[in-house]
């Protein structure tokens, strides 16, 4: 049976720069995986040909078995794969209920049939999710830099993701706001519900450089060094892999 989501052999170059070389792994659909790396591992490069944001070079993704390596963003997001990334751009002069209504309308979803007449009602629910409903009608330019984070999330929640990558959910935020993000993601995973007309949660893919917290939520993680798979294992076997520990501080690791 294939897996949920495969990646086979993909490559990304920039120039002379191979980003991204030869990458294989997969997700199931009941996974949580963390993607980890040290700076210019090339993480972003990889979930940004995921997404089809950029093009591999070369190799396949298949996502709930169909080859979708040359579809554009539109297209995922409709087939059911969303992402977050990094750096948060919302509409700032809309209300933040309207930057979540624009994900309420997509495709996959208005074709489910009576509920898209409550669209408000869904993208409220998604704000509640996130803890932020009681701002929804400010304008988004007034939000924090953690709460522009939870709204990336119910942003693109509202799609109903199959599959949800999320690219440094927790970066800037400070020990409250990273708990509160990170309770919201393990809610969601394990199907709670914001209005959804079915209780399985999605899969995710999430990039973090806060080691700590994405370990305490994650199955498995998935490690990039130098744009290749340096090794992948559960949590527990990847904080004391000497290849990873080498990987981040650049030091030999010396075995007693």
């Amino acid at each position: 049976m294939a897996s949920f989501l495969e990646v086979e052999n993909l490559s990304k170059r920039f120039g002379g720069l191979l980003a991204v070389n030869d990458v294989s792994f997969k997700i199931e659909r009941d996974e949580i995986v963390g993607l980890i790396g040290p700076n210019g591992a090339g993480k972003t490069t990889l979930i940004r040909c995921l997404l089809g944001i950029l093009k591999p070079d070369s190799g396949k993704v298949r996502f709930n078995g169909e080859d979708i390596t040359k579809r554009h963003l539109w297209e995922i997001v409709q087939k059911g794969m969303v992402g977050t990334f990094q750096v948060v751009k919302p509409f700032r002069h809309l209300p933040i209920i309207a930057n979540v209504l624009v994900g309420c309308l997509c495709p996959r979803i208005t074709k489910r049939g009576e509920w898209v007449k409550r669209a408000e009602v869904r993208a409220r629910d998604a704000l509640e999710f996130v803890g932020i409903a009681d701002l929804a009608l400010e304008p988004a330019s007034i939000l924090s830099h953690g709460d522009l984070k939870r709204l990336e999330v119910a942003r693109a929640i509202a799609t109903e993701p199959e599959l949800l990558i999320l690219d440094e959910p927790f970066g800037g935020l400070n020990p409250a706001e990273t708990e509160l993000v990170a309770k919201s993601m393990r809610r969601l995973h394990k199907g709670g519900r914001f209005g959804r007309l079915h209780s399985e949660g999605p899969a995710m893919l999430i990039i973090e450089h806060k080691l700590s917290e994405l370990m305490k939520i994650v199955d498995r993680v998935i490690v990039l060094n130098f744009g290749e798979v340096l090794t992948q294992g559960t949590p527990e076997e990847i904080s004391k892999n000497k290849q990873v520990i080498e990987a981040y501080t650049g030091k030999e690791v010396l075995v007693a």
